[in-house]
């Protein structure tokens, strides 16, 4: 990864700058109301129903509060109908931390899997690292660049629309520290259970020895939070994750 010596907050400007046509039709999209790159509301919840093959598996609920200094999301996940999980098999993350003029930014985030040991990713800015804690073991990585963590990525776009051609920095989860770039591909009108949402579409550009294709969808006027991730194994299994409801306060 290049370093241009510019600080992090610096950096994500520097990437959601407007850039070729791109901005234009998005601000066609947007029908000129610039009440979409407000900060979103103080709480935004969005419900999903995510499915393996077309079979309806886990119910996912995900909600973003602030007060715009500082914020806190909240996912869960539980097994539906025959599906329905144990509280073994539940999953619970959560991220918190700041809110900046470039975006929000990381403090801590935490990943709950039923009974199990919570695995966190905690970010030092000031020292320029984030610390992963898993299994009762803990490793420092460096933060050269832009850093979300594995919640905080997609939800970031409430605060800092997407512009450009491209997307890419370090995300976090506890785990390590994977490179994620996204190529904007455009507008869509995207039909889900929640109703007909215009949308704008990101594909993930693979990495070497990455045998997934993910392609998110942001929705351009609920404050482009994800209402759809779908993600293709390389076997061809279709995990696909989408919204039943979005609502704000």
């Amino acid at each position: 990864m290049m370093s241009s010596g510019l600080s992090p907050s610096a950096k994500i400007r520097s990437w959601y700058q407007p850039r070729g046509l791109f901005p234009a039709l998005l601000a066609a999209l947007l029908g000129g109301c610039g009440a979409v790159f407000a900060l979103p509301p103080q709480k935004l919840s969005v419900h999903y129903e995510m499915s393996r093959n077309g079979m309806v598996m886990v119910e996912v609920s995900e909600t973003l509060t602030h007060d715009g200094k500082t914020y806190r999301i909240d996912s869960d996940a539980r097994g539906k109908g025959l599906f329905a999980l144990s509280n073994r098999g539940t999953v619970k993350r959560e991220s918190r931390g700041t809110v900046e003029a470039g975006g929000i930014r990381p403090l801590e985030f935490r990943d709950q899997r039923g009974d199990r040991q919570p695995e966190f990713a905690r970010f030092d800015w000031a020292k320029h690292q984030v610390v992963e804690e898993r299994e009762g073991k803990s490793e420092a990585r460096p933060i050269k660049g832009a850093m979300q963590d594995r919640l905080s990525f997609l939800w970031s776009f409430a605060f800092t629309p997407p512009s450009g051609r491209e997307i890419a920095l370090d995300v976090a989860d506890g785990r390590g520290v994977s490179w994620f770039r996204y190529a904007i591909s455009g507008p869509e009108k995207l039909k889900t259970p929640a109703g007909e949402i215009e949308a704008l579409k990101l594909i993930k550009q693979r990495e070497p020895g990455d045998d997934r294709g993910t392609e998110v969808w942001l929705a351009v006027r609920h404050h482009f939070v994800p209402v759809r991730i779908l993600v293709v194994e390389k076997d061809g299994t279709r995990l696909d994750q989408v919204a039943t409801r979005v609502a704000s306060e």
